[in-house]
């Protein structure tokens, strides 16, 4: 009996790797859980209200715990930290749609809400993909 609660379980991890939610992953400890017990009970309704039971207490205890965590593990890319800030200066006129600043002798695509002139100073206030969006320096 502890095979098929272990398949369960592996079934439960690949549906978590390729439907990352941190849901499926609870279901997958209670299968292992229910793997473990069956070695103690073959009692085919026990270990189906384990599982189920299982499956619950840890989608409503460990789940909060993993998102947790991560939510702590985003961090901030090097270009955040580099650039975030940083007084550049305009290469191609920016408005909405198009636009470059110069930086650290590096060419970077930027945007900007109110159209800024080629020559002028910017502030990066964030980036988005490879994009800057920018402030006129004031």
């Amino acid at each position: 009996m502890w095979e098929l609660f272990l398949s369960i379980a592996i079934v439960f991890v690949l549906l978590e790797i390729f439907i990352p939610s941190l849901f499926f992953i609870n279901f997958a400890l209670s299968g292992v859980a229910c793997a473990i017990i069956s070695f103690f009970s073959n009692s085919i309704p026990v270990l189906v209200i384990s599982f189920v039971l299982f499956g619950f207490i840890f989608l409503f205890t460990i789940r909060p715990i993993f998102l947790k965590l991560k939510a702590q593990n985003t961090q901030k890319t090097g270009i955040e930290e580099k650039y975030i800030g940083q007084v550049a200066t305009v290469i191609d006129d920016i408005d909405n749609n198009k636009g470059a600043i110069g930086i650290y002798d590096e060419r970077w695509q930027a945007r900007s809400t109110e159209p800024i002139l080629k020559g002028e100073k910017v502030v990066i206030k964030s980036v988005q993909g490879l994009i800057f969006q920018v402030e006129k320096n004031n």
